[in-house]
């Protein structure tokens, strides 16, 4: 079998069979047939896969960020953890270290922020956060945490088609939600269904109503009034067989979303439950910082106020919520935006966790941005993470943020230092 046809079965409709495809691509390397990877040492610790949205399944995820050297990689999964043991045990065929966490949004409406945007672009009060590094005998616990929340989430995403239907109608354009969107995902081996599903249901109706590209960009600019950049409506024509629906659902998410999203209520859990669920299976509970967007350094972002004015309230609050970390994009903000971020790191005593968002075959998987010296100090956090999964598997007393562990290394770089090394040892 060729690398092509073995690249293709990473996303085969088994674990089993993805699995067995990764090991005989890493076989391929061992013996010579294939190049190894050129390693560095780069970091990612928010790979999403197609248990929430993704073109990667588990396997597929750790293989292409294997094979771009990254030295660690992290899953990360809106509402749903379930392709962590997948992800893990890809991690060991490859002899790679890995991490695994969930990404929820959780109601801050009984806290000072009440009524405002926080980081969450389509709802106040709400606000996404992660647990980085679920110790993996906790997997299970904090899947099925999530499982009713994934399915009130589905009542609301089945009034969202409903909402798309009434918009589409005109176009003679629909979707349904068992047909179409539910078959995209993978809810019924525990994974979520998100907008972006919804989005790519509506891509694959848009592009069986309007088969050429042309018919596609008319169909936007003319028919739905919506301003095409001339770099999108490059990428559109060019029509790339592995991006195209990507490209399409870019255009989506960025013109539509606002119209058919319905708040979301019932699927998110309080932000003292999200806390306590972290506190009960010892993972790092993290809010995710956005920060606002004037000229987007990523070219690619809306302008829009999030939690900057009020950034200092924030960290008190969320210090006295006992949140453990903040994590954050380099590549997303200013650097003054993350040098104000990093002192209050500082001051409020916050682990700092790095992560590049990756759901599309366009996103790169190295972050040249930790390149820069003033990052450096994340990549060991990244390696603390998979020390502390590692001990906090096999002894609960010796997780990250153990009172025992705080009491003998109370200096927070010190222990990142010690987890670091804990981690880097099985991999020397």
């Amino acid at each position: 079998m060729d690398i092509k046809m073995l690249i293709e079965k990473l996303n085969a409709p088994t674990a089993e069979q993805r699995l067995d495809a990764l090991k005989a691509i890493k076989k391929l390397v061992d013996s010579g047939e294939l190049s190894s990877p050129v390693p560095c040492d780069n970091v990612n610790n928010h790979i999403h896969t197609m248990y929430s949205f993704s073109p990667y399944s588990p396997t597929a995820a750790l293989y292409y960020a294997w094979q771009n050297g990254l030295s660690t990689a992290g899953i990360m999964d809106h509402d749903s953890i379930a392709g962590a043991k997948e992800f893990i045990e890809a991690g060991k065929i490859v002899g790679m270290a890995v991490t695994v966490g969930i990404e929820c949004r959780v109601k801050f409406d009984k806290t000072p922020v009440n009524g405002r945007r926080i980081n969450n672009p389509d709802q106040s009060s709400v606000a996404y956060v992660a647990l980085h590094g679920v110790p993996h005998n906790k997997i299970d616990r904090v899947n099925d945490f999530f499982a009713p929340y994934r399915a009130k989430r589905n009542i609301r995403n089945q009034k969202m088609c409903n909402n798309i239907n009434n918009i589409m109608e005109k176009y003679n354009i629909s979707i349904d939600f068992e047909k179409d969107v539910l078959p995209l995902s993978m809810y019924s081996e525990g994974g979520s269904v998100t907008e972006r599903h919804i989005c790519y249901a509506l891509v694959k109706q848009i592009v069986k109503r309007f088969p050429s590209p042309d018919q596609v960009i008319n169909f936007f600019k003319n028919d739905m009034e919506i301003s095409l950049s001339p770099k999108l409506e490059g990428l559109l024509t060019e029509a790339k067989p592995e991006f195209y629906e990507y490209d399409i659902l870019g255009v989506i998410k960025g013109n539509l979303v606002e119209k058919f999203y319905i708040d979301a209520e019932e699927e998110c859990p309080d932000v003292t439950e999200y806390i306590a669920l972290a506190e009960e299976v010892g993972a790092v509970s993290a809010y995710a910082y956005l920060g606002d967007v004037g000229d987007s350094v990523t070219g690619d972002k809306k302008a829009q106020k999030f939690e900057d004015d009020y950034l200092d309230e924030l960290c008190e609050i969320l210090k006295d919520l006992r949140f453990n970390a903040i994590t954050y994009m380099p590549t997303r903000n200013t650097k003054p935006q993350l040098e104000r971020l990093m002192a209050l790191c500082d001051k409020h005593g916050f682990y700092q966790i790095c992560g590049e968002d990756i759901n599309s075959p366009r996103q790169k998987f190295i972050c040249e941005a930790l390149n820069d010296p003033m990052f450096a100090h994340l990549k060991d956090a990244a390696w603390a993470l998979i020390g502390h999964e590692k001990l906090a598997t096999n002894d609960f007393s010796k997780r990250f943020f153990a009172p025992e562990v705080i009491a003998e290394y109370p200096n927070l770089s010190e222990r990142i230092t010690a987890y670091s090394k804990i981690a880097k040892k099985d991999f020397e």
